[in-house]
């Protein structure tokens, strides 16, 4: 059986924990392999709203077994809390099993990703401020915390020693700061080793075992392509890589065991923080799409940016993480608008660009080149199959199929779990090809 997993194909926020959460009663393990409390899922059953921010979402499917997985950055006050909300709400987490190997978000990590956003100023890249890329510099340049450390004092003062010498002389030096004390953030670190202890395990071993067992293990992704450190809108990227393939090192599972890789598309574009946006609406329809599409971020409480969908985007995003299957979600937000543009193209400084472009500073000043969609006015959010939406909605489904070149497999038409159309089987078979 196969290991499955899902990708954001924009710049997040489009869907990924309901699309895990659709799939949960079909697999047995849901791993989260990268990112940190900075990637939110929000998840509604039966008309009750979760919002998971370092958790997999698997873990409100009973039977399913929830994994943090190695390429993941824990900041443990933030696990605690969210262990306990779910608690509180009913939701059995003693399941949870988190990678010895992963990486520590520390309190001083948060510290200095608040005051350098502040010291960069205009060049700000408008990050979450929750340390979770000073904790992936820490882990590269090799003096970073993992959570196996917790288990051994000695071992943890000396690394939090090693990772303060440097940063009290940048706090202090350089951002006028405090210093940090050495023996208070050991203390404060060592207080979550008893809570932590009966949930690490060996992940890669307990992942590839289920494998061999003919179990179904899906890789929930956080955050999204155009988020990737390497593939991404750099600088304005999250700290690790959370395309297809950073899912297999971040979970220890390698690629040749994977047979599916589902990619989450929004039927228009929302981003959050800095960066450029061709197809950002700054009107009245980019407030239409924020307000009717609830675009408010899981984590930061920040409207997110709106625009029309992005095909090129789309394309590229199948390219870098192999998609065989798409997931549409929120059709249901563009029902009233007349005509819905599609940007089919770019136009840097007279040039047409129909991929995307090399540099940042071409995309940067792309320009988007529109084509339109009659839209529908019809409410489809009571829709459960391709059949009974409108013509046009069917139309501009295809039209978005046609543009990626990869079939789109499910459709979301409202937040519910039920809110959903399925195509085709998302659970691997052979490769995809584009369907009629």
């Amino acid at each position: 059986m196969p290991a499955v997993v899902i990708v954001g194909a924009q710049w997040g926020d489009e869907g990924k924990g309901k699309a895990t959460d659709l799939l949960g009663e079909s697999v047995d393990y849901v791993v989260k392999p990268n990112g940190g409390n900075n990637a939110g899922h929000t998840v509604v059953i039966q008309g009750e709203k979760f919002e998971l921010k370092l958790l997999p979402a698997g873990i409100l499917t009973p039977g399913v077994t929830p994994v943090i997985g190695n390429g993941v950055v824990v900041d443990l006050e933030a696990l605690t809390e969210e262990i306990e909300m779910l608690t509180a709400r009913g939701v059995d987490t003693s399941s949870l099993r988190i990678s010895a190997n992963a990486h520590v978000v520390a309190p001083y990590h948060r510290t200095l990703d608040k005051v350098t956003e502040r010291f960069l100023g205009k060049r700000a890249i408008g990050t979450t401020g929750r340390g979770i890329g000073p904790a992936y510099m820490d882990k590269v340049g090799r003096l970073g915390i993992r959570i196996q450390d917790l288990f051994d004092a000695s071992i943890l003062r000396q690394k939090v020693e090693g990772a303060l010498r440097q940063k009290n002389a940048l706090l202090v030096k350089l951002y006028n700061r405090r210093e940090v004390d050495i023996d208070e953030t050991t203390e404060q670190l060592l207080s979550y080793a008893d809570m932590l202890r009966p949930m690490v395990v060996d992940t890669t071993a307990l992942l590839n075992d289920a494998l061999d067992r003919g179990e179904v293990v899906l890789m929930e992704g956080g955050q999204a392509t155009f988020l990737d450190v390497d593939h991404g809108t750099y600088p304005f990227v999250t700290s690790s890589n959370p395309t297809a393939g950073g899912s297999c090192t971040g979970s220890g599972i390698g690629p040749t065991r994977v047979d599916g890789v589902i990619g989450i598309v929004k039927a228009y574009t929302t981003r959050v923080g800095a960066g450029p946006f061709p197809t950002e609406l700054e009107d009245e329809w980019g407030e239409f799409l924020q307000r009717v599409g609830g675009e408010v971020g899981v984590n930061t409480g920040r409207p997110r940016r709106c625009g029309w969908y992005d095909a090129l985007m789309i394309r590229y995003a199948v390219r870098v993480n192999g998609f065989t299957d798409l997931v549409l979600t929120k059709l249901d937000v563009l029902t009233g608008i007349e005509e819905v543009p599609i940007c089919v193209a770019y136009d840097v400084d007279g040039t047409l660009h129909h991929e995307m472009p090399m540099t940042q500073t071409e995309f940067h000043h792309a320009e988007p080149v529109y084509e339109t969609m009659p839209g529908w006015t019809e409410d489809i959010s009571g829709c459960r199959t391709v059949e009974e939406l409108p013509e046009a909605a069917r139309n501009y489904v295809k039209r978005l199929e046609e543009l990626a070149g990869c079939r789109i497999s499910a459709i979301g038409v409202g937040p519910d779990r039920e809110a959903t159309i399925a195509v085709h089987d998302l659970l691997p078979g052979p490769q995809h090809s584009t369907s009629a």
